[in-house]
């Protein structure tokens, strides 16, 4: 496989993780409410386990509420549980038909425990990044090893997948950094 070719899938690796740690913070609260906190969350629906949002009309029509609203109201029951059993902390208020769900102000403490939670999955992305740059080291040696690379194209291949690896690690630490922000300054 050829260096580009190497390099090209170590980076789309890359992104991947960027992109897996962006849907992981939209669900980490900060002051203000968002559909991105419940819309992800696990409902048992026909036996299956499904996303509120797929089930479900998600608005927020204040800045510390969220208001759900089930297609089937049949539903209802289903999703109430979900958000009392998920780590949210939050109580559903139902009125029969829809749910609302009041967002406390946070507290300190609660602050830096979602400023922790932040740091947890920062650390999952990055390990993940670096088992990528693992694999794309070893497909570089292994070509070295079948002639398709001379020494000094693997030492420049590795020399690439280590400058991406730092520039993705600031991306990271970047993104947990203005979530760290938010959650703090609200």
């Amino acid at each position: 496989m050829p260096l580009d070719d190497i390099l090209l899938e170590y980076e789309e690796h890359l992104e991947k993780s960027v992109e897996h740690l962006k849907h992981e913070l939209r669900g980490i609260r900060t002051g203000r409410a968002s559909p991105a906190l419940v819309e992800n969350l696990k409902v048992m629906y026909y036996e299956q386990l499904t996303d509120l949002k797929a089930i479900a009309m998600i608005a927020v029509p204040e800045a510390t509420q969220i208001l759900i609203k089930p297609f089937a109201q049949s539903d209802l029951k289903a999703i109430e549980k979900a958000i009392s059993e998920s780590k949210l902390g939050l109580t559903a208020m139902s009125d029969g038909k829809q749910l609302r769900l009041r967002l406390p102000p946070l507290s300190q403490e609660r602050r830096q425990q979602l400023v922790g939670q932040c740091k947890t999955h920062l650390e999952a992305a990055k390990v993940q990044i670096r088992n990528a740059r693992r694999d794309a080291n070893k497909s570089i040696e292994t070509e070295e090893k079948g002639g398709i690379l001379n020494e000094d194209e693997a030492a420049k291949g590795k020399e690439q997948v280590q400058e991406l690896l730092k520039q993705y690690e600031g991306k990271l630490d970047e993104m947990i950094e203005n979530k760290r922000k938010e959650i703090m300054d609200v």
